[in-house]
């Protein structure tokens, strides 16, 4: 066993740094070796409101031990690619800003399938016309189904123009 800041003894399971069930609040320093965050991860969930900690005499923070699975369900999320605002909104409304459940992540993750769905489409897409796109802001194609999908305007004129032309003499 070794011990991690001078405090209780922690073991590891498979590199993971095991926290003991007695121990109820973890530093930040615990909570990035058990979740595999980085600090700097862990202070920006907490300014964005995902997690929250209690500060000690000495001004440091303290991690209710149910963080672990908060930032666990916030990673979760940003992996398949849900904003932090979606996030955040989600952990909002859950009943006394408790923890997040299997039920929940499943009701979630439900609701969040047709975002999902819309964003694979829009990447299928993206890949499909990426051999027509040059990279030279759509200049000289006469539309751009990836910069402008439902170009109107290049049908008119070729080329990123969208201001009336002004009449000679004015």
């Amino acid at each position: 066993m070794s011990t991690d800041s001078g405090s209780a003894a922690v073991g590891r399971v498979r590199g993971v740094p095991q926290i003991p069930e007695k121990i109820h609040e973890l530093t930040v320093g615990q909570l990035a070796a058990r979740s595999g965050a980085a600090v700097s991860a862990l202070h920006f969930y907490e300014s964005k409101g995902l997690i929250s900690s209690r500060r000690t005499a000495g001004n440091q923070r303290r991690y209710h031990r149910d963080a672990l699975r908060r930032v666990a369900f916030v990673r979760a999320a940003q992996r398949v690619g849900i904003p932090l605002a979606t996030i955040r909104q989600a952990l909002a409304e859950l009943p006394e800003e408790r923890t997040p459940t299997r039920e929940d992540w499943a009701r979630l993750s439900e609701a969040w399938r047709a975002e999902l769905d819309e964003r694979i489409k829009q990447l299928n897409r993206l890949r499909d016309h990426l051999t027509d796109c040059i990279g030279c802001g759509c200049l000289s194609l006469a539309t751009c189904v990836l910069s402008n999908p439902d170009d109107v305007f290049g049908e008119r004129a070729s080329g990123s123009r969208l201001l009336v032309e002004r009449k000679r003499g004015r």
